[in-house]
């Protein structure tokens, strides 16, 4: 609730939201986490395109919310839609240049706010939330995987 209140969650550049910067991001090929630098080249959008089937499942929603992300975003000038002439059911969306300028700064924006609570912690501290993460992570990934186990194997969830 105080991570809510403070807002951090909501902060992005030129005021894209959280889940439409998730898009853009999946789309481009974004920047390298094990490095602290940025350059252009890191931040090209990939050339090949992807369809809404591929982004849904890199970013774990269902297909219906990401066509609402992506009509968004194509009304903004960010991405656009290519209809494949072989199977024109199939349809690939690619940053536009926009959209890739967009995906640059929220980049550089992130990349500054990690920096900064990274500085503000410490290097102790800054390990500690990263393993408590980690951690909390792994709990929720083994529950959603434990119930799933559940459900398909004939079991109640409890």
């Amino acid at each position: 609730m105080q991570f809510k209140r403070a807002g951090w969650h909501q902060a992005s550049p030129m005021g894209y939201k959280p889940s439409e910067l998730r898009v853009l991001f999946c789309l481009g090929k974004g920047f390298r986490p094990d490095t602290h630098e940025l350059d252009d080249d890191d931040l090209k959008p990939d050339m090949r395109e992807m369809k809404v089937s591929e982004i849904s499942k890199r970013l774990n929603v269902t297909p219906p919310t990401v066509t609402q992300l992506i009509k968004g975003l194509e009304a903004n000038g960010l991405v656009e839609r290519n209809v494949d002439l072989v199977d024109r059911r199939a349809v690939g969306i690619k940053l536009t240049e926009k959209g890739e300028k967009i995906t640059r700064v929220a980049a550089k924006d992130f990349l500054a706010s990690i920096t900064g609570l990274m500085e503000y912690l410490g290097e102790e501290e800054s390990n500690q939330l990263a393993g408590l993460l980690f951690k909390a992570s792994r709990y929720y990934n083994e529950k959603a995987a434990s119930a799933d186990f559940a459900h398909w194997g004939g079991e109640e969830e409890r």
